[in-house]
């Protein structure tokens, strides 16, 4: 696959959001399990210390012996970084609590902003042969989330359908301004991505609407609603692709990846 940010190599997007609670991780996983579905090969990257995307599909705490502090801050080989996860065709390098002393190390790392985007980049990388690298960030705009911004071609932003929401927005955007403008002058928008919506809410129409007449074609025509089952399926370790496949969140996810993948099949020349 081409792109024209993307001469060779897996697609890198920032799954981002400064607030916490908008389906930031749900997202991640999920588009991550739609993708690796659809027969592209996907590496989940958890950049934060909560580790909820390792969790989410099923990694133990016990079994994280190497993690994205190790990627960043540490000299150990990918293929003892790298996991596998119970989904064919998709990996995924876990977090531990340990990331947030890698924030206060950062600060003293003359290589501070680029540490993750030449992680991401050495040549060992290229034998796993990715198709796309999703990056679960911390849900604030600290060290972690700029070394995400720096190492990937695309921001995509979780939205919660809720009051306030596009305010949130408002601050994000301009810290990808800045990182383009300091760092990644190729980084861009993949796009806005409606969650936890509910059809039956004046509010999630009122944001829709907003959404759609301030970014314009930057929202995702996918919504993702508010669904039971999205909310069970951490608990479980498990996305919800496999967790219900037939549920509302998991047609919402498979049709995010579709549109995705199609987005890139436009822009390849």
């Amino acid at each position: 696959m081409s792109h024209p940010v993307r001469p060779e190599g897996p697609k890198i997007i920032a799954v981002a959001n400064q607030k916490g609670g908008v389906g930031k991780t749900t997202t991640a996983i999920n588009l991550g399990a739609a993708l690796a579905e659809l027969g592209e090969d996907v590496l989940l990257v958890d950049l934060d210390p909560q580790g909820n995307a390792s969790t989410g599909l099923g990694i133990e705490p016990q079994d994280r012996h190497n993690t994205t502090y190790d990627l960043l801050l540490g000299d150990q080989r990918l293929g003892d970084i790298i996991l596998k996860t119970d989904i064919a065709r998709l990996s995924i390098i876990p977090a531990t609590p340990d990331l947030n002393s890698a924030d206060i190390e950062l600060y003293t790392n003359e290589k501070r902003l680029f540490l993750l985007r030449d992680a991401l980049r050495q040549p060992a990388m290229g034998e796993y042969r990715f198709d796309y690298i999703l990056i679960d960030c911390p849900p604030s705009l600290n060290l972690l989330t700029v070394n995400a911004m720096v190492a990937a071609h695309s921001v995509m932003v979780p939205l919660q359908s809720e009051f306030f929401a596009l305010e949130g927005l408002s601050q994000l955007m301009l810290t990808v301004r800045e990182v383009r403008r300091t760092a990644n002058p190729a980084l861009r928008f993949e796009g806005v991505i409606l969650t936890m919506y509910d059809k039956r809410n004046n509010l999630s129409l009122q944001v829709e609407r907003d959404a759609r007449e301030n970014l314009g074609e930057l929202v995702f025509r996918t919504i993702v609603p508010r669904n039971v089952r999205l909310s069970e399926a951490p608990s479980y370790a498990m996305p919800v692709l496999d967790y219900d496949p037939q549920s509302a969140g998991s047609r919402a996810y498979r049709a995010l990846a579709a549109e995705l993948t199609g987005r890139q099949a436009e822009t390849t020349p």
